[in-house]
């Protein structure tokens, strides 16, 4: 079936919306993703391509005995038949799940006014902001015997939500990555480099082949380093992964019930505790300029993050910690409820401000007597919920500081710490700015972070990863 006979998105909500009729509510979300994307390995193109995909979610609500139960159904509508044959589908997952433990209205109509236009796309004609800048050190490289190996992709996610109360809301998301590994010396040195922003013609790509190759530079030098609490320089890039993890941590239910870092011994949760150094601000805001992330809940299934009877709630700025203070935690609007805090519905973006941080990654390092500077993080796993540890390893670039300077490079290491506790011991921060977390920058890419200086940071073991 050719693309021009689909169903646009705003007939697939309105095709659902009509089959639902008879029950109680009805959610239709569709997600529209466009891709394109360049890659390369050993300094040489490899592939690039587009790709665009549909994909629609039905959330049917019905009476039950007992109560109000909500089915969820994903798939692929390729006409109007599918997306009806999607909500039968959906109405009987409700049917059988029984009573929701979130039921509660469906919210008010919210409308945008872009509803009518159609899902943004990205073409390989904006790779091509990226790829004169590639082919200029690519040729560099293989003068000076330097492996290339990364991507480039510049995404366009669009979401319709529609609801059974008159929601009708729409959002263009376009996201941008670029992350680059440069290897040399026989690949016994590497480095790694990344960069996010809503569009590929806004990452300076020479400005991260420098960044690698300053690396690649400062590991011919190697210093012996042994395990242990050392004064850890982290890159905007580790921050973020570290903080991304506190984030998606930071549930209200998970709390009141006993079973987060932001329990209380005596139950409830540590809303109003001081838990964390008192010049640190967490926050997010879906109209931040650069960092626009969807300004309305959409939910496919309920969880401890989100509830589908909250799709189409409007969102609005939070602050997470203020001045070291925890302000909220992520909630429904039943979790709210239960727990007794306030609403704070999960936003898709995070932002980190040290009060009178300032400087670059460079002038936060020349005001570092001892320490090491760690580029980027990887695998990091949660160890124990209750404290938030974590585990996780350096890689491509561990590198020692003296007297304000980066005198050679380290081996990598295992790290096993808390982000709730690092946000405690932090000495000196630099400016907060965009950033790509290497762990998590495929699921979480509107980060902006600052690069973090945190006394006794815990190397456990020595890594052997590259």
């Amino acid at each position: 079936m050719s693309s021009q006979t689909l169903p646009t998105p705003q007939e697939i909500v309105e095709a659902g919306l009509s089959a639902a009729g008879g029950i109680k509510g009805c959610v239709v979300i569709v997600t529209c993703t466009a891709i394109a994307n360049v890659r390369w390995a050993r300094t040489t193109l490899t592939t690039n391509g587009e790709t665009f995909s549909v994909s629609t979610a039905v959330v049917a609500v019905v009476d039950v005995d007992g109560g109000t139960a909500a089915g969820s159904v994903t798939g692929q509508v390729n006409s109007i038949e599918d997306v009806g044959q999607l909500v039968a589908n959906a109405v009987d997952a409700a049917r059988q799940a029984g009573p929701a433990d979130d039921a509660a209205d469906l919210p008010d109509a919210l409308t945008t006014m872009d509803w009518a236009l159609p899902a943004g796309l990205a073409t390989s004609d904006e790779l091509a902001s990226v790829t004169p800048a590639l082919g200029e050190i690519f040729v560099q490289a293989r003068l000076d015997e330097i492996e290339h190996f990364g991507y480039a992709e510049q995404a366009v996610i669009t979401t319709y939500v529609g609801t059974s109360t008159g929601t009708r809301a729409r959002f263009e998301g376009p996201e941008a990555r670029l992350e680059l590994t440069a290897k040399s010396h026989g690949r016994s040195r590497s480095a790694w480099a990344g960069r996010s922003g809503r569009r590929l013609n806004e990452l300076d790509v020479a400005g991260a082949d420098i960044e690698l190759r300053q690396g690649l530079v400062w590991q011919g030098t190697r210093i012996e380093i042994e395990p242990g609490r050392h004064t850890a320089v982290l890159s905007p890039s580790a921050t973020a992964d570290l903080i991304i993890d506190l984030y998606w941590s930071s549930m209200a239910r998970d709390a009141a019930e006993g079973r987060s870092v932001w329990s209380t011994a005596g139950g409830g949760t540590r809303i109003g505790d001081v838990v964390a150094d008192t010049r640190v601000t967490l926050s997010s805001d879906p109209s931040w300029t650069g960092m626009e992330a969807i300004p309305f809940a959409t939910a496919v299934a309920s969880s401890a993050a989100s509830s589908v009877f909250d799709n189409g709630l409007p969102l609005h700025p939070i602050t997470w910690i203020q001045q070291g203070v925890l302000r909220n935690l992520i909630s429904t609007r039943s979790t709210a409820a239960e727990a007794k805090v306030p609403l704070a519905i999960a936003i898709d973006n995070l932002r980190m401000d040290i009060e009178g941080a300032h400087g670059s990654t460079a002038d936060v390092i020349a005001r570092v007597q001892d320490g090491l500077l760690i580029t980027c993080l990887w695998y990091n796993r949660v160890v124990d919920a209750q404290t938030l540890l974590l585990t996780g390893l350096t890689r491509d670039g561990v590198y020692v500081i003296r007297d304000g300077k980066v005198i050679g490079a380290a081996t990598n290491f295992r790290f096993n710490d808390s982000p709730v506790d690092v946000l405690t011991r932090v000495i000196d921060a630099g400016d907060t700015v965009p950033t790509l977390a290497r762990e998590f920058g495929d699921y979480f890419n509107r980060a902006a972070m600052p690069t973090l200086v945190v006394k006794d940071y815990n190397f456990s073991t020595v890594s052997q990863a590259n």
